[in-house]
């Protein structure tokens, strides 16, 4: 009898802080996505998040750990949850592999930092499956950015082909993932800029709702020239890799300081940000990946069909196409990353191709390891 492989979990709330993906998925002899689904937060717990992770940083310390643990319970309900509906029992997961709940990332200060939020311990303890977490700290201690982490992922994923490829992840920030053609050229990757979080923060201040349905509120308005203009003089766009960044950057007092002195529609914004996260994008896959004959997409904002044609415009004549058009879910690749990454963990493997993306001095073994009930 052929022996089953091993299964994995991973779990993750993006930038965009609307829930918690769930993967199962196996990766021998190639990656597999076995079962998947979306918990969402609870609307009152979202909207903490947001204001810790877009805010001034200043939080009670009462209020951080409760925030922590509450997290993590949702993280644990969301395993839960999807092993139940997949009949699959704890003790034939090998482990789990929690990204958590990005709150803050600092890597350019004078004491670099990166905080996500979801106690592993708690985890570990309620769904009794070994769990590793905290997967970016080790990499920003050896001086690299902590993320993106996904790159590492995309390459095992994609077998390099004939040519250069680009993954693209459409969260809450945008990043996307070189894959050179030359298996002995490194691997890149970095963060692009604002992608769904700015959209989103417009869509719920100007319609009450948490994002832009089909891009319909920026499909009825205008690009503002002047607007993007402003928006993409940020010295974020212009510097070069290795460089992240989240919603500490990119938040709603970030749009609201390039408005004033303009006049510009709700509806004109809405249109100019797709603009923004497009314009970027090409930016930097012309600049970073000019031989690349495809560019990948994956992550929430392929749902956005504006947002799609936007980017696909900015970059043609480079063919950009979701990952569901190589039989891949796009709503779990990131979710997929943190279940591998897991893997490789208990493998006790170095991943040797993040730190030419993050920065860091060398290679390193990422995460730490919550033993299971």
């Amino acid at each position: 009898m052929t022996p089953q492989p091993a299964l994995y979990l991973g779990l993750i709330s993006g930038t965009s802080a609307d829930g918690v993906d769930v993967a199962l998925a196996s990766f021998d002899p190639q990656p597999r996505l076995r079962a998947a689904l979306t918990h969402s937060y609870p609307e009152e717990l979202r909207q903490r998040i947001l204001t810790l992770a877009q805010g001034d940083g200043h939080i009670a310390l009462d209020e951080l750990g409760a925030l922590d643990v509450e997290i993590a319970q949702n993280f644990a309900n969301a395993a839960n949850a999807l092993l139940t509906r997949a009949g699959i029992e704890p003790d034939a997961v090998a482990a789990l592999g929690s990204h958590g709940q990005t709150v803050r990332h600092r890597p350019y200060v004078a004491t670099p930092y990166t905080l996500q939020l979801g106690d592993a311990n708690v985890i570990a303890e309620l769904t009794g499956i070994t769990t590793v977490a905290d997967f970016r700290r080790r990499d920003l201690a050896a001086g690299g950015q902590g993320a993106p982490l996904a790159p590492a992922f995309h390459a095992a994923m994609l077998a390099r082909g004939s040519a250069t490829r680009v993954v693209l992840n459409l969260g809450g920030i945008a990043n996307i993932t070189i894959i050179p053609a030359d298996a002995n050229t490194p691997l890149r990757g970095f963060d692009t800029g604002p992608a769904s979080c700015l959209l989103d923060a417009w869509a719920q201040a100007q319609l009450g709702r948490p994002f832009d349905a089909g891009g319909a509120f920026a499909a009825s308005g205008v690009v503002d020239q002047a607007l993007l203009s402003r928006l993409l003089s940020d010295a974020y766009f212009a510097a070069p890799p290795p460089k992240s960044t989240g919603r500490e950057v990119f938040h709603p007092t970030w749009l609201q300081q390039h408005l004033r002195g303009l006049a510009v529609a709700p509806a004109d914004v809405q249109a100019t940000l797709i603009a923004l996260t497009a314009r970027s994008i090409a930016d930097a896959v012309r600049t970073h990946a000019p031989g690349a004959h495809e560019v990948l997409v994956c992550g929430g904002g392929v749902h956005n069909p504006v947002l799609m044609e936007a980017i696909a415009t900015a970059l043609a004549p480079t063919v950009v196409a979701s990952v569901a058009t190589i039989g891949i879910d796009p709503d779990f690749v990131e979710a997929m990353t943190f279940a591998w990454l897991a893997r490789e963990r208990i493998a006790e493997r170095a991943l040797v191709n993040v730190y030419p993306v993050t920065g860091a001095r060398g290679a390193r073994v990422l995460g730490g390891i919550y033993f299971g009930g």
